[in-house]
């Protein structure tokens, strides 16, 4: 139970709290016209100039509960309070009018929007403000708990809404940060790829440089235009990552992607890819993982496939699953000379999706990458 009060006593105020809107001055609007109807109408109607000014007044504070709870509330029921302890002092029974049922607003706004030290004080002396009143008037300890429950069940909505807003600002929250990371691993993947391109290709133009005098400036366009797809695809998932929509996505790269990476000039080596199977209903987040997977084992392949010349990408689906297959026709090596960032970022998203995937040397030479995932990931 301390833990309780604790945590409640240490809340802050909920998020998203709008000052007055349109609706808003529709309600006080309405209420006003009631309360002079009400007012006019009734024949019981104690000091009937004034009970109808309270009213109208304490409506007025309603357009700002929501940024204030705990003034508003103060002052809707400390102007009620203030008026039915005079009229106890003079003797006269004083009421009210039927419509300022709509109090029943401020303990819910309390609970909704205010700082866990703003709901207990509110709660406090609102309560402070009722009972003493219905005591004097000879009013049952029944009829003061009933009171009591009539403040408290729109408190405990209150609190609810609150509680249901901040699991879902929480989950929220959750997804975007799930995004961020697979933004972080795409800025990474686009990266790597793109500069290691671009590094091999200055290798291989300083290579050229001696025997073909023309082969740096190709060299040189390929570069140049390695570097500028870089920067657009930079760009692209720094302008999401500056997003602040509830939910950002990372961009999805698709089986075309795929295709265009065999006339990818970046690739020194003959990039053969072909589709078989059943593809037609494979989704959106495999497709991606799939281009990402080929990329980076293209990259893998140029870098470390000694001597080859061509390497082989097949993608053949079923009804179930998609199976991807890099080989390049390379030399026979038993391990990749590198442990980096790259393989353990393929199994990293593969392993996500619910596939797996095995990079081992080829069994007629080279190195093979095989992946297989479920048609429509994990889930």
């Amino acid at each position: 139970m301390r833990n309780l009060l604790s945590t409640i006593w240490n809340q802050s105020r909920a998020q998203g709290a709008k000052g007055p809107l349109g609706r808003d001055w529709v309600l006080v609007t309405f209420l006003a016209i009631v309360a002079i109807l009400e007012g006019l109408i009734l024949e019981n109607v104690i000091w009937r100039p004034m009970t109808i000014a309270l009213t109208i007044v304490v409506a007025l504070t309603l357009p700002w509960r929501r940024v204030h709870p705990f003034s508003m509330a103060v002052i809707a029921f400390g102007l009620s309070a203030v008026v039915q302890t005079i009229a106890l002092g003079l003797g006269v029974d004083w009421r009210g009018l039927h419509c300022n049922i709509f109090v029943i607003i401020f303990p819910y706004a309390l609970l909704r929007w205010g700082s866990g030290q703003e709901s207990i004080y509110g709660v406090a002396l609102i309560a402070l403000f009722i009972t003493p009143a219905m005591a004097v008037e000879q009013h049952t300890w029944l009829e003061i708990l009933g009171a009591g429950m009539f403040i408290l069940i729109p408190a405990a909505l209150g609190a609810t809404m609150r509680y249901q807003d901040s699991a879902s600002r929480s989950a929220n929250d959750r997804v975007r940060l799930e995004e961020r990371e697979q933004l972080a691993r795409e800025l990474h993947d686009t990266v790597a790829h793109h500069v290691s391109a671009i590094a091999i290709q200055a290798q291989a133009g300083r290579a050229l440089a001696a025997s073909q005098p023309d082969a740096p400036l190709e060299v040189l366009g390929v570069i140049e235009e390695a570097a500028s797809r870089t920067l657009v695809e930079m760009r692209q998932i720094v302008t999401t990552l500056r997003d602040d929509s509830p939910v950002i996505k990372a961009p999805i790269a698709t089986f075309d992607d795929i295709k265009r990476l065999a006339h990818d000039k970046a690739y020194p080596l003959k990039v053969d890819i072909s589709f078989n199977g059943e593809l037609g209903e494979v989704s959106s987040a495999i497709q991606s993982t799939l281009f990402r997977l080929t990329q980076e084992a293209l990259t893998n392949a140029v870098r470390h496939a000694k001597a080859a010349r061509r390497v082989d990408v097949e993608v053949t689906g079923d009804s179930d699953y998609v199976r991807l297959t890099v080989l390049d026709d390379g030399d026979r090596i038993s391990h990749l000379p590198s442990q980096g960032l790259g393989l353990r970022g393929m199994t990293e998203r593969v392993a996500l999706l619910g596939g797996s995937i095995q990079a081992e040397p080829g069994k007629r030479g080279g190195w093979k990458v095989e992946a297989i995932l479920p048609k429509y990931g994990n889930g």
